[in-house]
């Protein structure tokens, strides 16, 4: 999940450019590349990593602005500055990992599909 790989056989990518890249940063896979397995089994699937990203970036936003005002003691502007360049790093990865967090969590690892994809 993490690694953005296939979620029926952890081989293929499912992103043609790298997790940082900006270069293409929407852009996926149709299939895996190692094992054909669709990455879009229905219209509207990513409807739901949508939300999950939503949920826990909150929850991460909040955390971080919390611990740079109210632990490290910035102001509540360098604060927002801070989380707004990570937020601006972090962009790319994090719409990602989203999108394969969603595909992991509804489709199953199939060690039959990880076999294939090996042999190629």
């Amino acid at each position: 999940m993490f690694k953005h790989k296939c979620a029926e056989c952890h081989q293929g990518d499912l992103f043609p450019t790298g997790s940082f890249s900006f270069n293409k940063p929407f852009e996926m896979y149709e299939r895996c590349p190692k094992c054909n397995a669709n990455y879009y089994p229905e219209p509207g699937f990513y409807y739901g990593a949508m939300f999950m990203s939503y949920i826990f970036s909150a929850f991460i936003i909040l955390g971080i602005v919390m611990l740079l005002h109210w632990v490290i003691g910035l102001s509540l502007a360098t604060s927002f500055f801070w989380l707004l360049l990570i937020v601006v790093v972090f962009f790319v990865w994090w719409f990602r990992f989203a999108r394969s967090f969603w595909l992991n969590l509804m489709v199953g690892f199939r060690p039959e599909k990880a076999a294939i994809a090996k042999g190629n």
